[in-house]
């Protein structure tokens, strides 16, 4: 899929205007070196999580990781109203976990309690 690609060499474009090696960004993300460069590379995507991490470590907006050149240029409300949906859909996203990480807490509390 083409979005992988794009974001993965947006991403590697804005780790190396950081001045950040690969080694760098995975650590500051707590992720592996290699699981880095399958994202930079497109052959991986990254979780809500791991976009809200990158966007806070290299100090971007969500929007312009999916940017490509290729597309016309967006001004600053298109690009502001893409942030929003993004965030939108980051906040989605993570109460969906916790919905699911608490369903699973309740299933292993009741472990195997008949009742």
């Amino acid at each position: 899929m083409r979005i992988k690609i794009i974001f993965g060499e947006n991403l590697r474009y804005y780790r190396k205007q950081r001045c950040l090696s690969q080694e760098q960004l995975s650590e500051k993300a707590d992720i592996t070196p290699k699981h880095l460069s399958t994202i930079e590379t497109g052959a991986s995507f990254v979780s809500a999580e791991l976009l809200e991490k990158f966007t806070r470590i290299l100090n971007v907006s969500a929007s312009v990781l999916f940017y490509t050149s290729d597309e016309k240029s967006l001004d600053d409300s298109s690009l502001t109203l893409v942030d929003h949906i993004i965030e939108k859909e980051l906040v989605k996203t993570l109460e969906t976990i916790k919905l699911e990480l608490r369903r699973t807490e309740c299933t292993k509390g009741q472990g195997g309690h008949v009742g």
